[in-house]
């Protein structure tokens, strides 16, 4: 008599789980120096958990990369530095702050800071060899990530460009580089908003108190609350005031808006961004709202 054996049903977060860990180990396996992007935001933390939970019990075997524009949220800044130190990875900063002060760039007209990662980026994975650089990046963002394979080369200059681009099939993925190059790695290519929402709430995933509903001075522009700080604002004809807001994705302060919300727990959170018609980017990141064309040419640039 033989007794049939089943496999335990794998439910959408356990199968978005499996495929990112498996990201993770074939990564430590074909990679020498590889580097995880971490800006304390919900993605790159939800990378960091990932990465915990695939090569438990052992620590995760790669440093953290943060490129700092010197406009973040103090409260992220915070966040960021404490779960590093708690989880004893080490920790790499590149500032922007610091090629302004040298002259290496320039502040932009906009005020904005975001374009000026680029090169502090290059810079750090060109001085530490990083081979392979995990990023939050997801397609449902918006157009120019929606492209993007789960592994995506660059070259030496660190560029993106589409005609060196490997198909992937099913879950087999083309690593290979030559020296100098570098590739962009993905893990969670194929989750959206409300997947980490919901992994989040799951794992029970601590993240920067500025994701859930708080009182904060804010100003309007381009149809976005922005909040008052060193990057500029309000200007002239803004007004300051205060409202119940929380930010559905984090990042240089001039360029990164905040929404009107009362939600302040992870299911209020999860039924909001479910109810919502605008991807958290084309909601409250100014500079995802230029051309996709612009995005393509930052991705070529190797912004991302």
């Amino acid at each position: 008599m033989t007794t049939a054996v089943t496999s335990p049903k794998l439910d959408a977060l356990d199968a978005l789980e499996s495929e990112a860990i498996h990201v993770f180990r074939e990564v430590a396996g074909e990679f020498d120096r590889p580097v995880i992007l971490f800006s304390g935001g919900k993605d790159s933390t939800l990378l960091v958990h990932l990465a915990v939970k695939a090569f438990a019990p052992a620590p995760v075997p790669f440093p953290l990369l943060h490129v700092d524009t010197g406009h973040n949220y103090p409260e992220v800044i915070e966040f960021r530095d404490r779960i590093a130190a708690t989880l004893g990875l080490r920790l790499e900063v590149a500032r922007v702050e610091d090629y302004l002060a040298d002259g290496r760039l320039a502040e932009r007209a906009d005020g904005t800071r975001n374009p000026l990662q680029t090169q502090p980026l290059l810079d750090a994975i060109a001085e530490h060899r990083f081979d392979a650089v995990f990023g939050g990046g997801r397609r449902d963002e918006e157009r120019a990530r929606a492209k993007e394979r789960i592994m995506s080369l660059r070259d030496a200059f660190g560029r993106w460009d589409p005609r060196k681009q490997r198909p992937e099939l099913w879950n087999l993925y083309n690593g290979r580089h030559a020296p100098g190059e570098h590739v962009r790695v993905f893990p969670i290519s194929n989750w959206t908003e409300v997947d980490v929402w919901r992994y989040i709430r799951r794992e029970g995933i601590e993240l920067p108190p500025i994701y859930f509903a708080h009182s904060r001075p804010v100003f309007r522009r381009d149809g976005m609350w922005l909040a008052e700080g060193p990057w500029g604002g309000p200007r002239a004809g803004e007004t300051l005031e205060t409202r119940t807001v929380r930010y559905r994705t984090v990042g240089d302060g001039s360029c990164t808006g905040a929404v009107e919300s009362t939600a302040s727990t992870l299911d209020e959170v999860i039924a909001e961004v479910t109810a919502s018609r605008l991807t958290e980017r084309g909601a409250t990141r100014a500079d995802d709202r230029l051309s996709e064309a612009a995005m393509e040419d930052r991705k070529k640039e190797g912004y991302f």
